[in-house]
């Protein structure tokens, strides 16, 4: 999966050693924002020191972030984790100069809406109109 927007927070680097196998760990949690008309948040957290050097986010970048979401359970509660495992900048490939310009195709707007040919409610049973039962079956 992928999201791109802008980087809104950058929170503090965790560290520590693993307890099963003794070695360093790091990892440094980010939330981007995805612009629209409702704009949207989403935090992600990058593991490893190399990947985040790697990475070198900063605040309000534009990025697209792939990401892989996963849970797990501690303590009978669910949890969710998105981690990123790739980072690209949002700069737009510049026009070759002397290249040829490719102008947009026109977007369609939504098709029309066409009225029903058929009553979705059709008449009344005139035979049963004298019923004193108002039950359909």
């Amino acid at each position: 999966m992928e999201l791109t927007g802008r980087i809104i927070a950058v929170l503090p680097a965790n560290s520590g050693v693993s307890q099963r196998t003794g070695n360093a760990w790091m990892s440094q949690e980010y939330v981007i924002e995805v612009p629209g008309t409702y704009p949207r948040k989403c935090m992600f957290r990058i593991f490893g020191e190399d990947r985040i050097k790697q990475f070198n986010i900063q605040m309000n970048e534009e990025l697209t972030v792939q990401f892989d979401i996963d849970a797990h359970e501690y303590n009978g509660r669910w949890f969710n984790e998105i981690r990123a495992f790739n980072i690209s900048r949002g700069v737009a490939p510049a026009p070759v100069a002397g290249a040829p310009v490719q102008e947009a195709a026109p977007v369609a707007g939504p098709a029309p809406v066409q009225p029903a040919t058929e009553n979705p409610f059709p008449p009344a049973d005139p035979a049963s109109e004298g019923s004193t039962d108002d039950l359909p079956f």
